[in-house]
């Protein structure tokens, strides 16, 4: 159970923008996990996905790794920003655009 965690923090820290998913954003196979990734799209930035249907391990532990019942679950320069609704919300008033924008741009600077 601890590699699974380990695995998962690892998926969140080197990925500035990730979703963990029912599906990909090809195939979603729910609509929540279908109108995140889109709003994710809808920013232009590219971003990483887990499809949480194919890793029991992940899908079964997800939810303990953040305190985050639910899928989707988009995480942004490692912090868990929400699931859908909340995705949708900031995409829609702009902060979704500036937050992928500034993680991406964090995660390209040179390490120390």
């Amino acid at each position: 159970m601890d590699d699974v965690l380990k695995r998962i923090d690892d998926q969140v820290k080197n990925n500035p923008v990730l979703i963990y998913m029912k599906g990909t954003p090809q195939a979603p196979q729910c609509g929540f996990s279908q109108r995140a990734s889109q709003a994710l799209a809808g920013t232009g930035v590219p971003f990483a996905y887990v499809n949480v249907l194919e890793d029991m391990d992940i899908f079964q532990n997800l939810p303990r790794y953040a305190d985050w019942p639910t899928f989707p679950q988009i995480y942004v320069d490692g912090e868990l920003i929400g699931g859908c609704d909340i995705t949708l919300e900031l995409y829609q008033n702009g902060d979704l655009q500036k937050m992928v924008d500034a993680a991406v741009a964090k995660s390209e600077q040179p390490s120390a």
